[in-house]
């Protein structure tokens, strides 16, 4: 499914919450599918099924993934509903690299061209040429 780098600074159960939020928000993961269970994806990374365990419950607690007791964990389909909290901490989180890059100058072009791959990435690569 994905890799973890064991040498991060990055505490294993954040890298998979970071790894599993990439593949809900892109999609891969669709809303109501079954994330592999605690012990399956501990065999496969070979780290402990308590630190797997750690990373879905920060996921449930955030609203990406939901459990249901003696089945497992699954895709939240409410976790693509903009949550507007978090939408307003991302956009300032945005704002503030955005001054952070046009002052290391990097041009506003440049960072356009960013969010449109990004968007594309995003988006299964289904490209929005309305704008273009």
């Amino acid at each position: 499914m994905f890799e973890i780098d064991l040498r991060s600074r990055k505490p294993i159960y954040e890298q998979l919450v970071d790894k599993l939020k990439q593949l809900i928000i892109s999609e891969v993961l669709k809303a109501d599918e079954q994330l592999p269970s605690v012990r399956t994806l501990a065999g496969e990374l070979t780290i402990n099924p308590n630190t797997i365990q750690k990373a879905y419950r920060e996921l449930e607690n955030q609203g990406y993934i939901y459990s249901v007791k003696g089945r497992g964990s699954f895709v939240n389909p409410a976790a693509h509903i903009q949550n507007s909290e978090k939408a307003k901490k991302v956009i300032s989180d945005i704002e503030k690299l955005v001054a952070e890059a046009l002052y290391l100058g990097i041009s506003a072009k440049e960072i356009m061209e960013l969010v449109k791959n990004i968007e594309s990435n995003v988006a299964g690569g289904v490209k929005d040429d309305s704008t273009s």
